[in-house]
């Protein structure tokens, strides 16, 4: 947790949020995801915030559970 907090500390966030406005923008309009998600994690964004923008754009999968 420690390295992570560095990590974060020291990224450019400024560009890491460009990054992230990117990966939404291109969820929203079905394009390729890929390329701009190797962009974010070259940006240092975290597993969790890359997940976070398209849990956004696409919601999230809750099975149905019958009884």
């Amino acid at each position: 947790l420690a390295r992570l907090q560095i990590m974060k500390r020291e990224r450019n966030n400024g560009q890491l949020t460009v990054v992230l406005n990117k990966l939404h923008d291109a969820a929203e309009h079905d394009e390729n995801l890929m390329p701009i998600i190797i962009e974010a994690v070259k940006a240092y964004a975290t597993l969790g915030e890359i997940c976070e923008v398209l849990r956004s754009v696409f919601g999230e999968y809750h099975e149905l559970i019958i009884v």
